[in-house]
């Protein structure tokens, strides 16, 4: 199955990998590590949140396309399991959705009399999670109680001063305003429940943590969900790995949100865990990492719907696939938004990082409508080179070296649109502890209204993005001039690989059972060498018995030049090229987020399974993939236009595509590469 990561948006928990500070053995002798990561290129714009669902318009398709009609109710068994779910054999974790919660219990022993694995049954709820082969879904799919069947996806966290004072929030405190009466909650790694940063604060825990082989449960229990004190604990043994705490994300995201120095001081914090712990070197990278499956986020959403006291915002500093427009009717969007939709019904916004690809949109979930989509800005009041930006966006905040919690006392600075996000999520504590009669949504457009306007250029138009002010919108100070953006300048060399290694997916070895030949000379060699995109962090550590090593930030390339499939085999074939293996690396797992067919079908998530892919011609399912591995990785290295991909990929995920219909779409793909 495909591990569709939702980034925590760049470590980032901004979180593209996870990366972070030293789990301290002993607090209070430890120094706070200072961990400073500098990303990528300048990214795009935003869209209104709480606004009525705007087009679908996936990757590549601009922003003004034409809305696209909601998607229609499945008339057939078939039209109800989404494509390519087990199309090439092996099975598939899916969510088969069901007509109502009353039918979970009937249609899941059915389910396993028919011997379907059925791994998730949650109580009270419209869905279920199964392991099953494409003919089993398809004939669990034939039960009318079954609405639809999709993949299980999952999200990374997004990536990991004086930020308060920037945005007014020392102001808002002075004037009273500390969030008191309300909590935010935070949909992360869990947190440290005893961090002092917290002051008692914490009035609700979770877990929901999904489970398959290789996967493994982060709740303390050792199940896939337990709620009570101690159930989001990001101190767990389950968190640690090699003396590293792969969890610390959660608990920095809810200092800065409601954290003793955070926005909102005195507001309450629900911490819920979300994420599970992968052990697949060749999937992290690295022994462990941390992915959210789809099914424990819809979960921990309507545990917060349920919660009886005030709670303004919830945090989601995580994403997956990316969009130039909004989603609302994609897959992804059409499963999430109704969940939004509800929280924003009962008073609660859904604030989400909009990603640290240097991208002009935003990841899956921020591009949904109704949701508060957040990028990052530095301490200059300029967008930050890593951020996603464009009109999909509402508000910029901080999110360069920010400093807050990590687990066992100790706090550490990290970079990060996961760090931009909790600022407006903590800043809605405020608004609404202040005005507690006010529609969520007319909270979200004062933010917007009194914001200091960034204005750029994003595909190809004028965008303005408010930053967050909260002494313009709580502290009565009039509203900030707007700031043009420039881009920022390419750097003058290339930057050097980050020595530290990363928690997310780095290069792999090639498989030593087939290293492939090296492959010969290109007899017509291009006259110039191939730009390099910024790809690596540079990384500032106070040293500590144990420090978690920085988190390579991965972004799309600026070449924007197209490679055939043969010059891409030099490059993806180890060392043999110009461009450097960590990026072709990030580039790999940029396609993953945005691909359905990588790594879903082909397993291309390395170095050496790339390589193969390019290298094999001999059916017309692997000449059709040759060609899509090919273009992805054109717009991997900056060039933009993914409609003919998408087309391409909906043939490649049909059950039975004609040996016709996948030389046709191939032809077209490699015609888009030229």
């Amino acid at each position: 199955m495909r591990l569709r990561p939702l980034i925590v948006c760049s470590i980032a928990l901004a979180l593209l990998p996870l990366s972070g500070p030293a789990h301290a053995d002993d607090p209070t002798t430890t120094p706070s590590p200072t961990v400073t990561e500098s990303q990528a290129p300048p990214a795009e714009s935003p869209s209104p949140a709480g606004s009525e669902a705007t087009p679908d318009a996936p990757l590549g398709t601009p922003a003004d396309t034409p809305a696209e009609s909601p998607a229609p109710t499945p008339s057939s068994p078939e039209d109800k399991v989404e494509e390519g779910l087990g199309v090439d054999g092996g099975t598939a974790r899916a969510i088969v959705e069901l007509t109502g919660p009353t039918e979970n219990a009937p249609v899941a022993a059915q389910a396993a009399a028919e011997s379907v694995d059925v791994v998730l049954q949650p109580q009270n709820q419209t869905f279920m999670v199964v392991n099953g082969t494409a003919e089993e879904l398809a004939k669990l799919a034939e039960d009318p109680r079954v609405a639809s069947i999709r993949r299980d996806r999952t999200y990374t966290p997004t990536q990991v001063g004086s930020n308060l004072t920037l945005i007014g929030a020392d102001q808002a405190h002075a004037k009273g305003h500390t969030g008191a009466g309300q909590a935010v909650a935070v949909l992360d790694t869990g947190i440290d429940p005893d961090h002092p940063w917290y002051n008692g604060r914490v009035v609700a825990e979770a877990c929901f943590s999904a489970v398959e082989p290789g996967v493994e449960t982060l709740c303390p229990n050792q199940q896939t969900q337990q709620t009570g004190p101690g159930a989001a604990d990001a101190t767990t043994e389950k968190c640690l790995s090699g003396g590293v705490n792969l969890c610390d994300h959660g608990s920095h995201v809810a200092g800065i949100a409601a954290g003793s120095s955070g926005v909102a001081p005195g507001a309450s914090i629900v911490a819920v865990q979300v994420f599970s712990r992968v052990n697949d070197e060749n999937l992290c990278g690295e022994p462990s990492c941390l992915l959210a499956y789809e099914s424990s986020l819809l979960q921990a959403m309507d545990y917060v719907a349920g919660l009886s006291q005030p709670i303004a915002a919830v945090n989601l500093s995580l994403g997956g696939m990316l969009y130039e427009g909004a989603c609302d009717t994609s897959e992804e969007g059409s499963v999430f938004k109704p969940k939004i939709d509800a929280l924003l019904a009962r008073g609660i916004a859904t604030v989400v990082a909009a990603g640290n690809e240097y991208f002009e949109g935003a990841s899956y979930p921020a591009c949904i409508s109704s949701a508060v989509a957040v990028g990052a800005n530095d301490g200059g009041d300029a967008i930050a080179d890593f951020s996603n930006r464009g009109a999909l966006l509402d508000l910029f905040a901080p999110g360069v070296d920010i400093e807050s919690s990590v687990p066992d006392n100790a706090t550490t600075v990290y970079s990060g649109t996961s760090m931009a996000t909790p600022h407006v999520a903590g800043a809605l504590a405020l608004m609404k502890a202040a005005s507690p009669d006010t529609p969520m949504a007319d909270l979200i457009d004062k933010l917007k209204t009194t914001g200091r306007p960034y204005v750029y250029e994003a595909n190809g138009a004028q965008v303005t993005t408010p930053r967050l002010d909260l002494a313009a919108a709580l502290a009565g100070t009039a509203p900030q001039p707007p700031i043009s953006q420039s881009p920022a300048p390419p750097p003058d060399q290339d930057p050097e690989p980050d020595p530290g290694g990363s928690s997310g997916p780095s290069p792999e070895p090639d498989d030593p059972a087939d290293p492939g030949p090296d492959p010969a000379p290109d007899p017509d060699p291009d006259p110039e060498p191939v730009p390099l995109p910024t790809v690596t962090v540079t990384v500032t550590v106070t040293a500590s018995p144990v420090a978690k090593p920085a988190a390579t930030v991965c972004t799309r390339g600026k070449a924007a030049r197209k490679l055939t499939v043969k010059k891409w085999a030099v490059e993806i074939h180890r060392s043999s090229g110009t461009i450097p293996d960590d990026t072709l690396t990030c580039y790999l797992k940029l396609i993953s987020k945005s691909s359905k067919v990588f790594p879903e079908l082909t397993k291309a998530s390395s170095l050496g399974k790339a390589y193969r892919v390019l290298k094999n011609t001999r059916t017309g399912k692997a000449k059709l993939d040759r060609a899509l591995l090919t273009a992805w990785l054109n717009w991997a290295h900056g060039t933009n236009g993914t409609t003919t991909l998408a087309a391409a990929e909906k043939v490649r995920l049909g059950k039975k595509p004609s040996a016709a219909a996948l030389k046709k779409a191939a032809d077209k793909v490699i015609k888009s590469t030229k």
